[in-house]
């Protein structure tokens, strides 16, 4: 008796998400990835206007304007290589060489056993510069080590940055957010891999990072924010300091 309910509650199951499967288009892994890589791209895109308008990064701002690349990681966990959903993701966009117009992304995780942070506290949030077609090259495979396949450097952060900015000469700069606090972190033997999942989702197509990054073969709308926000961080000028002010001219009487 118990093993006739037992089954007939299966078959009620199968029947019930076979239903939901054909409601939702019969991929709902695929639905589920699309979701996650929306949100990455909203968070990367916030992570990167905190990083430009900070006070303390001068020298990211600088650094910005000559960069071939960037990757924006919203957040990632001290202690453990962190796979899929759970964290360490990030984002990558390229410069064209030409048209000086911004491509991407392409999505990836990072992580490694331990980052060599120097501040405080888990790395909460970290951007890669690539400042190098090397740099850019690297983001091109399936997976990449950091200081392996480019050199890294920990970007200069604080008073003094922007002039410690023309001694660089690194293929990556790292630099990082944690508790609040902005500083250098050493991702040196960090590894980056491709989330295939995420690139086929959002561009709905099977597509790789050369795809994204260098053929420029799809794009997708719901990037655009992210993609304005890299443009206009990579040409904006310096901030004008707020206690000079413009000398206005007075007519004669």
């Amino acid at each position: 008796m118990m093993k006739a309910v037992w089954r007939s509650s299966i078959c009620v199951m199968t029947v019930l998400l076979s239903g939901l499967l054909v409601l939702a288009g019969g991929s709902p892994a695929l639905a589920d990835d699309a979701t996650e890589a929306k949100q990455l791209v909203d968070k990367a895109k916030m992570t990167l206007e905190d990083f430009q308008t900070a006070k303390e990064m001068g020298g990211f701002r600088d650094l910005i304007k000559k960069a071939k690349g960037v990757f924006i990681a919203p957040q990632v966990l001290k202690g453990a290589f962190v796979v899929g959903a759970s964290g360490g993701s990030g984002v990558f966009l390229a410069r064209d060489g030409k048209t000086n117009n911004w491509f991407g992304p392409a999505f990836y995780t990072i992580g490694e056993a331990s980052f060599g942070l120097q501040i405080g506290g888990s790395a909460s949030e970290i951007v890669l510069l690539a400042m190098t077609d090397r740099g850019v090259t690297a983001f091109l495979a399936d997976n990449l080590k950091l200081g392996a396949d480019g050199s890294v450097a920990v970007g200069p952060v604080g008073i003094g940055a922007a002039a410690a900015t023309a001694n660089l000469s690194a293929d990556i700069l790292s630099f990082s957010r944690s508790k609040g606090l902005f500083g250098g972190v050493s991702v040196d033997g960090a590894v980056v891999a491709v989330r295939n999942g995420l690139n086929d989702a959002f561009y709905a197509k099977k597509v790789n990072a050369t795809d994204i990054l260098v053929k420029h073969a799809v794009d997708n709308k719901a990037a655009a924010g992210l993609i304005k926000s890299v443009t206009k961080a990579s040409a904006a000028k310096q901030p004008s300091d707020p206690k000079k002010r413009p000398v206005s001219k007075q007519s004669g009487g």
